[in-house]
């Protein structure tokens, strides 16, 4: 059986993707991403932009996203992190100095087993 905590993926500074992204495991994003983005553990580091649609279990936002965001379990923007658009998620942090300028859901742990089914990423 393979062993989830070894998919480990990167988008580095100098590579931009436009389209469609579907991820295992952590995807740590240091260029540009344009489109839709579908992972597990997504990670947007400072230097990383999002402009996306996107569904993950967990999200961190340490870099510029802009777009919608449904996150299973929980979204995290960093004190370097600047999120806009639409959020969806269960558990939410902003730290101090992250900036929040987007329309917010939190869902209930009634809606979190429907919410979970909705983002399942495909196998």
């Amino acid at each position: 059986m393979k062993n989830k905590s070894k998919d480990f993926s990167i988008i580095d500074r100098e590579l931009t993707v436009d389209g469609t992204i579907s991820s295992k495991g952590k995807l740590v994003i240091k260029g540009v991403v344009k489109g839709t983005l579908i992972g597990e553990t997504v990670i947007i580091a400072e230097e990383g932009k999002v402009f996306a649609d996107t569904k993950a279990s967990s999200m961190t936002i340490g870099g510029t996203f802009e777009g919608e965001i449904r996150a299973s379990k929980e979204l995290i923007i960093l004190s370097t992190g600047n999120c806009s658009g639409k959020v969806v998620c269960k558990d939410f942090v902003v730290e101090a100095g992250g900036v929040l300028n987007a329309q917010v859901n939190c869902i209930t742990s009634q809606d979190s087993k429907s919410q979970q089914e909705l983002l399942a990423v495909k196998k």
